[in-house]
């Protein structure tokens, strides 16, 4: 039994005869009726009356009925869920780092132009994401960059300014004063905490204490208690700046600059929703 059986099936049961049926599907009339037999041979039951008028729907085939015409317009929606260019769905699982800024804007766009789409969103750390988007478990992510990778395509989004933060109280002037510092940053795999080590490492500074964290907030309310400091992109610090809680200070011009990216593999099918996907962060880009 396959779909093509259900809609010859279908077509009989509507037009009340074979001959009808064969003309509205273009098929000759005697291979409609071998379908039909070979229909009712599988499921081991007659599904028609045949009257010298046509033929009339039995018990069994008004049950087979409600459960053709189901599938058949499940059929017909998954067909258009991968063809539909206008208006895609189904599933997108894209991974972010947890200080891209702009993407509560790309994501709001995203969901207020495709309400069809299931979008479903992790964190996670650059290194980390990288290795679930080259496994497939991921469509996609948003990482620190850029990306050397010979299987990755990136999209580049924006580049942001990194400063130190710490307590707003703290009024550190010189790097001497962050040498017994504990550093507060996101597990192992973080851009933002390797650049971090690197440039204290470049003023001959060792870190004494390493505190991991799972999510920003975490972070800046422990530097605002006073016990580390941490590096994080500017514009994730101007509000809490702004209400003096945290203070932020430049860092030497090679470990200033960060880039943001939007990463994914070369061999993946450009799905219709990837495609819309891209799409919104080229628009949100342009305007940026």
């Amino acid at each position: 039994m396959d779909v093509s059986d259900l809609r010859i099936f279908q077509a009989v049961a509507q037009e009340g005869s074979v001959s009808e049926a064969a003309r509205q599907l273009n098929y000759v009339q005697s291979n409609v009726t071998a379908r039909i037999n070979q229909l009712e041979k599988e499921l081991n039951t007659t599904l028609f009356h045949r009257h010298r008028r046509g033929v009339t729907l039995n018990e069994d085939g008004r049950k087979l009925l409600g459960y053709t015409q189901k599938i058949i317009t499940l059929m017909d929606e998954i067909k258009q869920s991968f063809q539909s260019d206008e208006n895609p769905s189904g599933p997108l699982l894209i991974g972010s780092v947890e200080t891209v800024s702009s993407l509560p804007s790309i994501l709001s766009e995203y969901h207020k132009r495709y309400p069809r789409i299931d979008l479903s969103l992790v964190s996670g750390v650059t290194q980390h994401l990288l290795a679930d988007v080259l496994q497939y478990k991921l469509d996609g992510a948003f990482v620190s960059g850029p990306i050397e990778h010979k299987d990755i395509i990136q999209e580049h989004l924006m580049e942001e300014k990194l400063v130190l933060i710490t307590r707003s109280v703290d009024g550190m002037e010189s790097i001497e004063g962050y040498k017994n510092k504990p550093l507060l940053v996101f597990r192992e795999g973080c851009g933002y905490r390797a650049r971090l080590i690197q440039w204290l490492q470049s003023e001959g500074i060792q870190p004494k204490k390493i505190m991991e964290f799972g999510t920003l907030e975490t972070i800046f309310g422990v530097v605002a208690s006073g016990l580390g400091v941490s590096l994080v992109p500017e514009s994730t610090v101007t509000k809490l700046e702004k209400e003096g809680i945290l203070s932020s200070y430049s860092i030497p011009a090679p470990f200033q600059k960060v880039s943001t990216v939007f990463i994914r593999r070369k061999d993946s099918f450009i799905t219709n929703t990837m495609g819309a996907f891209l799409r919104t962060i080229q628009e949100y880009r342009s305007k940026g």
